[in-house]
């Protein structure tokens, strides 16, 4: 009994001590499982050669960890391997913010509750990054200071070696030296030794030797802490499957509805929803919805573009990082955003050793928040290989080395990487449509607010001569297929999108202001292009004349489409019953025109002449259409070639006919 009391007291002070380190947002939760999704891990053994083994999760295959208590974290990471063997040393492996602390959480709250009893009696956590740790201590000593609390003397516990389990969490903060000498090891746990030698007994097993432990760490750390483990299991997290990122906003969103529409929104958006599989840019991309939720209640006039999501988790990586010596950060951004920029010219996403000593980017203080470290197996004849946490990050950082201001001295230490953002424009014009999220995330990092938001928090400035140039280049590009006073022409959407991603109406005017005609052709329209388009529409004075010729409106993509048939795993649907989540989705999806429509009724508009010509609009479409009809004055001349109206739609659009401010000429 007193063992139980004193795990639910290590567990209440661990958890809410966590929440604030964490910054979580406070929460009446009733259970930490209500709010955990499990991330998708890969387990391999590795020989007593430790670092020459072989890259973490190269091999053993994929599983996913639950939040059940059939399948509790703690089961998923000590299960028995291939030969039955149940490992005792587990080391797991993750970048920053990819959920390496909260699966520790997982596994102290699933002993505080009594569902690892019969594996664990004792679990003693160890934050390493946060602990303040003795210059000298015994196991004894540890365990003491892990849990004040503890009535059982810390000398029995010892005593039944196999029913404890030690977590080191952040491993990497220790920042001691895994090289001791063999004989000043120890073996007794009463032993008061200096704290790395009683530290590198335990890894060592020549203390407790029948214990087991969980090792947390960065990929930059396995070299050297493979050195030191003999028998040790490698599991590493590598995210959040597509499942798992929806059941992930459920949790975040208390209220289905919430869920439903900040999900949606972020599956619309290609970029951010492949972002999402990095567990904290889901935390993100939650954490800002949640606010516009709270301010408009309604996602679909969300203020806050890519650009701005990554830009915030930015600042959250780099929230207490040499803040005393900001000098250094600056540098060292600079020279990642060079080699980011330097990787996406030559579609290179894995870089040596050499290349980041080279560009001066090899401080462990800072790396393995923006690299993952991979370690060449056995056999190969290269060092170890760097690549970013994500692709989109890349493009982020590469767009950042066109438009951040530096001091005129750094120069780029690849030396040959012109920082010449027409070039980059210019290529992707031609020929380089691989560089479009790039341009995408440069017209959101010269937005004013990113301005001021990335000097405020990073210490970043942003060149306002880049601003000049991109809406420059953007004026003209679509000379010779449009003429100012005639109609935009256009059959792709990236136009808009860099617009949206920008997200400053003076901005749009200026470049949509000598047009007068908008004419897009053959696109299918996203949830994305959609806000994209309408965002254009609603700030573009003059705009007289709109066809649409052959585009399809659609809020989900097909993947998506399909998984609403299927109940998101681990979430119950509306009311409890399977398939009910799919069924009020289906309900609650707004009529597929609804942005297009409410852009153009914004007060203001000028438009004379609407035409969705061959667009596949159905009778859903027509309340909207009478809405249009009846509140804007200045409509003349509305063409739905093509439609499969119904006759309830064409009873719909009577009734727009019929209203006293409709002033429509010609329907066709």
């Amino acid at each position: 009994e007193h063992r139980w009391n004193s795990r639910e007291h290590m567990v209440q002070e661990d958890m809410s001590r966590q929440d604030r380190e964490l910054g979580a947002c406070p929460r009446e939760s009733p259970s930490f499982h209500s709010h955990f999704t499990a991330l998708t891990i890969a387990r391999e053994p590795r020989s007593k050669h430790g670092a020459k083994d072989g890259a973490v999760g190269s091999g053993q295959g994929c599983a996913n960890t639950s939040s059940g208590a059939a399948t509790a974290v703690t089961t998923a990471l000590f299960e028995p391997s291939g030969d039955g063997q149940t490992p005792q040393v587990v080391v797991l492996v993750g970048a920053p913010g990819m959920g390496k602390t909260t699966m520790v959480r997982k596994v102290m709250v699933e002993w505080g509750e009594r569902m690892l009893h019969t594996r664990f009696d004792f679990v003693f956590c160890i934050d390493c990054k946060a602990i303040a740790l003795p210059m000298e201590a015994s196991v004894a000593d540890l365990v003491s200071q892990c849990c004040p609390g503890l009535r059982v003397p810390a000398g029995k516990i010892l005593d039944d070696q196999k029913k404890i389990l030690f977590i080191f969490d952040g491993f990497e903060a220790l920042g001691f030296s895994l090289v001791q000498p063999e004989a000043e090891l120890s073996s007794d746990p009463r032993e008061v030794k200096p704290l790395e030698l009683t530290l590198m007994s335990l890894l060592k097993k020549t203390l407790l030797p029948e214990a087991s432990l969980l090792i947390t760490t960065r990929p930059a750390a396995l070299g050297s802490l493979g050195q030191c483990l003999e028998g040790e299991y490698y599991v590493e997290i590598l995210g959040f499957s597509t499942a798992r990122r929806e059941e992930y906003f459920h949790r975040y969103f208390e209220n289905l509805s919430e869920a439903d529409m900040a999900f949606g929104f972020a599956r619309g958006n290609e970029i951010l929803y492949s972002l999402c599989v990095i567990p904290v840019m889901s935390w993100t991309v939650c954490t800002i919805l949640e606010q516009e939720l709270c301010g408009t209640k309604n996602l679909l006039e969300c203020s806050k573009a890519t650009t701005g999501m990554v830009v915030f988790y930015l600042s959250q990586l780099l929230k207490h990082r040499d803040r005393d010596n900001p000098e250094v950060l600056q540098q060292f951004l600079l020279q990642l955003c060079s080699l980011a920029a330097d990787g996406i010219w030559k579609h290179k996403v894995l870089f040596e050793e050499k290349e980041i000593k080279d560009c001066g980017l090899d401080q462990p203080g800072l790396l393995p928040f923006f690299l993952n470290e991979r370690i060449p197996k056995e056999g190969e004849d290269h060092g170890n290989v760097y690549s970013f946490t994500h692709l989109h990050l890349q493009e982020f950082f590469a767009a950042m080395f066109y438009v951040l201001e530096d001091d005129g001295e750094m120069v780029s230490s690849l030396g040959r990487l012109e920082k010449d953002v027409n070039k980059l424009l210019e290529s992707y014009s031609k020929s380089r449509k691989d560089l479009n999220v790039t341009v995408r995330f440069l017209f959101g990092l010269v937005s004013q607010k990113s301005m001021e938001y990335m000097d405020k928090t990073i210490g970043c400035r942003i060149s306002p001569r880049a601003r000049e140039e991109l809406l420059k280049w953007l004026q003209g590009r679509h000379r010779g297929l449009s003429h100012p006073g005639q109609a935009l022409k256009v059959s792709e959407m990236d136009t808009f999108h860099f617009l949206f991603e920008m997200n400053e109406k003076s901005f749009a005017q200026s470049v949509l202001g000598h047009f007068t005609d908008l004419d897009l052709q053959d696109t299918k329209l996203t949830l994305h292009d959609q806000m994209a388009l309408s965002f254009c529409i609603q700030h573009w004075d003059g705009l007289g004349c709109v066809t649409l010729q052959g585009c399809s409106f659609h809020w989900k993509d097909p993947e998506a489409e399909r998984d609403a048939s299927v109940p998101c795993s681990g979430v119950s649907g509306a009311g409890g019953r399977p398939g009910a989540l799919a069924v009020r989705r289906r309900e609650e999806l707004p009529c597929p025109i609804h942005l297009l429509c409410r852009a153009l009724r914004h007060r203001g508009s000028a438009l004379r002449v609407l035409r969705l010509q061959w667009c596949r609009l159905s009778e859903s479409c027509c309340a909207e259409l009478a809405a249009l009809l009846a509140e804007h004055p200045g409509l003349a001349r509305l063409e739905l070639g093509d439609s499969s109206l119904g006759d309830g739609g064409v009873r719909l659009l009577c009734e727009g006919l019929r209203s006293p401010g409709c002033r429509l000429r010609v329907l066709r």
